[in-house]
């Protein structure tokens, strides 16, 4: 991340990345209980990272651009929106987008906090679920501030970063 971006960004990123398939470990496996994980096929993995003074105020845009650009591939081979498919959407915590480069190591002095992260990424979580209003698409989504193992499939390195 350059500094311009970090510095411009005052609400967040979303790195958009088309799939065939997606596995998120939401929990993992722990003395008495086996590891939890949610799990999508065709559709649309968004990773999302919120930044110091991100509001909620910023959620209606980001939720109505990411779930209606055409950046899913239909069968007929035509782009549309994921909301047009019969596909899913896979929400992940990624607090790293929001990283800089200092010297040899990666800093994130520009991430928002902890539970104000939490809190937008809820509400965000809540407003995808809203969104969608066919019974075709699913929303699922990953667990805020733990670590997470992601196994997809893709469908050809169809990734989009977009700032808030």
């Amino acid at each position: 991340m350059t500094e311009a971006r970090a510095v411009s960004a005052s609400g967040g990123l979303a790195l958009l990345q088309q799939c065939l398939r997606a596995k998120l470990q939401v929990k993992p496996e722990e003395e008495q209980t086996e590891a939890q994980f949610v799990q999508i096929d065709r559709g649309m993995v968004i990773y999302i990272c919120f930044f110091k003074g991100a509001t909620d105020d910023i959620l209606p845009k980001m939720v109505s651009s990411l779930l209606n650009l055409r950046l899913c591939e239909s069968d007929s081979g035509k782009m549309v929106s994921v909301l047009d498919l019969p596909g899913s959407v896979l929400i992940v915590p990624q607090a790293t987008l929001g990283g800089k480069v200092k010297g040899r190591a990666m800093q994130y002095h520009n991430n928002i906090g902890k539970e104000d992260g939490k809190r937008l990424y809820d509400a965000f979580v809540s407003l995808c679920e809203k969104e969608v209003t066919s019974e075709e698409v699913t929303v699922k989504h990953g667990t805020y501030g733990n670590r997470q193992v992601l196994n997809m499939d893709t469908n050809g390195p169809y990734t989009h970063l977009m700032e808030f």
